[in-house]
């Protein structure tokens, strides 16, 4: 019974974290942002826009291992200092990380 409990508490806490940061990924950022409606060729593909986000955050000293979007936000799994890995979330616009 406890660990049923303990496991509804986890993904409550879980699905709580990623709302919150799906909600501050898809509101715009101030400052202004152009766009334009041309382009040559295909689209990126999902792989390609991933490693692409994974470049330019290994461009911005965060020491990622990989990026996916996920929920409006890149989600990224980020080297830890002492060891292990942990998720951080960062706007697509802009690359800030989000909480």
């Amino acid at each position: 019974m406890t660990r049923i409990a303990a496991a509804i508490v986890l993904t409550l806490v879980f699905a709580g974290t990623a709302q919150a940061s799906t909600t501050q990924c898809l509101t715009r950022q101030s400052g202004v942002s152009i766009s334009f409606g041309f382009s040559i060729g295909k689209s990126f593909t999902e792989t390609e826009l991933n490693a692409f986000n994974l470049m330019r955050l290994r461009r911005m000293g965060v020491d990622a291992t990989r990026a996916e979007m996920w929920g409006g936000c890149i989600r990224a799994f980020v080297r830890k200092p002492g060891g292990g890995e942990e998720m951080q979330f960062f706007h697509p616009d802009t690359f800030e990380r989000v909480q």
